[in-house]
């Protein structure tokens, strides 16, 4: 066990079956982790194995915000948190009051959108899925926010682990900063989900690619590091952390949801299951 993960060591590349609260408080010591990668449940009638996703919003939001002071705690002075979360064409700001409340604990540092579908007609471009709606007053929801929160709101990033290449080549060796054929992705990530015709052990897991480039973006490509996901599911975010070489630990009240994320990273590393 590495000096940086010391005190923590009984936690790591574990998956808790247990509620997050009370599972950071009782695992996870002061400012142990380097970044979290998090997608809540939202709160707007999902049916998941064994969370009701109906609570009145304020009780909802209060949650939230005890979930960012608990997140708060852990996380390093330098770490990073993003928070992803969408919500239904006919809600009015509801993704926006949740972040405020995660604000009260955090600078936001960063706002992300997660394109899920993109259509571009004139370009040529319709790629991508989304869930259609039934209303001829709101328009089909084809993104999500992920909030990039930091304790200072002064965290460096490596921008350009999760970069492009340029679409003029001539740009490389122009500019200082140009040094290579790789520049700044900026705050639109177009990123895909696969449907699935059967059955999903998971009703809104987000796909593999995003925690794996929020875990870049901060740093953590080259393996090294602590990262959280309060919010398991079907472990994700570890798949996410061990193919970068980092370190995981997560929270997880279904044990259906445990047992897939068990098959995903292999019989060890679980505990509580």
């Amino acid at each position: 066990m590495s000096e940086a993960l010391e005190g923590v060591d009984d936690a790591v590349n574990r998956i808790f079956c247990a509620d997050c609260l009370a599972g950071m408080r009782e695992h996870l010591p002061d400012g142990c982790v380097d970044v979290i990668v998090t997608s809540p449940p939202y709160n707007i009638g999902v049916a998941y194995d064994n969370h009701d996703d109906r609570m009145p919003f304020e009780r909802y939001l209060d949650w939230m915000e005890e979930v960012a002071a608990e997140c708060r705690r852990v996380l390093k002075e330098d770490g990073s948190f993003f928070f992803n979360i969408g919500d239904r064409p006919s809600d009015e700001l509801r993704s926006l009051r949740v972040a405020d409340r995660v604000r009260r604990h955090f600078h936001l540092q960063n706002t992300i959108h997660w394109v899920k579908s993109i259509a571009a007609p004139e370009e040529g471009v319709n790629m991508g899925h989304y869930k259609p709606v039934n209303s001829r007053r709101f328009l089909n929801n084809c993104h999500e926010y992920i909030f990039h929160f930091t304790p200072t709101g002064r965290v460096g990033l490596d921008k350009l682990a999760v970069g492009v290449p340029y679409q003029d080549k001539s740009n490389i060796g122009r500019w200082k900063s140009a040094r290579q054929d790789c520049r700044d992705r900026g705050n639109t990530w177009y990123i895909p989900y696969k449907t699935v015709t059967g059955a999903k052990p998971h009703p809104a897991a987000f796909p593999d690619r995003l925690p794996q480039m929020c875990i870049r973006l901060h740093g953590l490509g080259q393996g090294g590091g602590l990262v959280l996901d309060p919010f398991m599911g079907t472990g994700t975010t570890a798949v996410a952390a061990r193919r970068l070489g980092c370190n995981y630990v997560g929270f997880e009240l279904s044990r259906e949801y445990i047992k897939v994320a068990r098959s995903r990273l292999g019989a060890g590393g679980l505990f509580g299951v």
